[in-house]
């Protein structure tokens, strides 16, 4: 299989980011609050609804990839996706002001991987947009 178009391969990028969020740290606790010495990791793992919300936006992005046939469809699960990413990130602040006050997020792990895998769901949807007007505009040459 060859991904020929730009909004399948910003569709893959933004679904393995989302996959790889799921595994890394997105916030650290202050050694203060632990028990153990050092910083203690936060991980999407450790709240359950958060874990499934990234699981289901990394499956919708992958199952849009399938989806080139109905162009209408890929970009409503695409628009849903990007809905679901943004859901992802106020959940992820949400879950740090009320349960972790003292924590302090990651940069450079888990919220620049939402961060960029929203950019690509966005860039992907901006070009099935630009797909579906050239086709409209085929469509009324015919």
């Amino acid at each position: 299989m060859v991904i020929q178009r730009w909004q399948s391969l910003l569709l893959l990028v933004a679904g393995i980011l989302m996959a790889i969020f799921c595994s890394t740290p997105y916030a650290i606790r202050t050694a203060a609050e632990t028990a153990i010495e050092g910083p203690a990791a936060i991980y999407v793992k450790d709240a359950p609804v958060f874990l499934v919300l990234n699981i289901v936006v990394a499956a919708l992005l992958f199952i849009a990839i399938f989806l080139f046939k109905n162009l209408r469809l890929q970009m409503r699960v695409t628009l849903a996706s990007i809905v679901l990413i943004a859901a992802s990130m106020v959940t992820c602040g949400f879950i740090l002001w009320a349960a972790e006050p003292n924590a302090e997020l990651l940069w450079t792990g888990g919220v620049l991987l939402l961060i960029f895998s929203l950019v690509c769901a966005v860039s992907a949807l901006r070009f099935m947009r630009k797909d579906y007007k050239l086709l409209r505009s085929n469509d009324r040459l015919r």
